[in-house]
């Protein structure tokens, strides 16, 4: 699967990875920035923005995906930052193909089980005929009872395309993040665990991380630090970008080269 990306700056490489219902344009600010002495390539995963749709959709084809796309650029390592979905596909990799990761920063994600929480999301899209909809704004307003959460409901709009005939449809592929969402909460595990340079980040208002995650977290990756930023939610870099930044960039700094 060829996926579609886009790239900053040059020189050691950093690959991001958005999480669920997003894209690589939630990232364009921070990846931008990043790309002040290296390479950023910023992706969008299977069914998500602009990349292909396919009905298998794990962790296991994603890390696929990212492996092709690697070796299609003649990348034999890289930095890897992932978000939610993201940081999960980022430690799927690194747990398969260690010797290509430089390192990895998650973010607020641990490869532990999680209860399903977006199926009502994923409903409500998938109610609406979009096609009866002459404008954005319509759409919102239809999704208004379904969705009540205006920032989420405004971050799920951002998956809207406007086709040819001037009506919309949804960019991610609804029946496959659906069909196959138990994949998305389902727990990581690996006989191998990474041992290279790791930082979880998590936002001090999200329990997507909880203490009680440190010991599974130090199984799969036992040189891994764990970073909170006050104040920030699960949506970390839209929440805190100015404490994001220095973070990521810090630990990557501090890589061997």
């Amino acid at each position: 699967m060829k996926l579609h990306f886009r790239s900053y700056g040059s020189g050691r490489p950093l690959i991001i990875l958005h999480g669920l219902f997003g894209s690589l344009n939630n990232w364009h600010t921070l990846a931008g920035r990043l790309a002040e002495g290296r390479l950023v390539l910023s992706v969008d995963l299977r069914n998500h923005g602009d990349s292909p749709h396919s009905e298998e959709f794990s962790f296991k084809a994603m890390a696929e995906d990212l492996r092709e796309f690697m070796d299609d650029r003649g990348l034999t390592r890289a930095s890897l930052l992932g978000h939610s979905m993201g940081g999960k596909t980022a430690m799927e990799f690194a747990l398969r193909y260690p010797s290509a990761v430089e390192g990895l920063v998650v973010i607020d994600i641990a490869p532990r089980a999680y209860l399903p929480g977006h199926d009502e999301i994923l409903d409500a899209m998938a109610s609406l005929d979009l096609w009866a909809y002459a404008s954005r704004s319509a759409i919102e307003k239809a999704l208004e009872p379904l969705i009540s959460d205006l920032r989420v409901r405004q971050f799920v709009l951002t998956n809207l395309r406007r086709v040819e005939e001037g009506r919309y449809n949804w960019k991610i592929n609804l029946s496959g993040l659906r069909s196959n969402y138990a994949e998305v909460v389902k727990a990581q595990n690996s006989e191998t665990p990474f041992r290279g340079p790791t930082l979880f980040i998590r936002g001090g208002n999200s329990n997507y991380i909880r203490p009680e995650d440190a010991t599974s977290l130090l199984e799969l990756f036992p040189s891994a630090t764990v970073s909170t930023i006050s104040g920030a939610g699960h949506w970390v870099h839209a929440d805190a970008p100015e404490k994001l930044l220095p973070l990521v960039e810090e630990f990557l700094a501090k890589l061997p080269g």
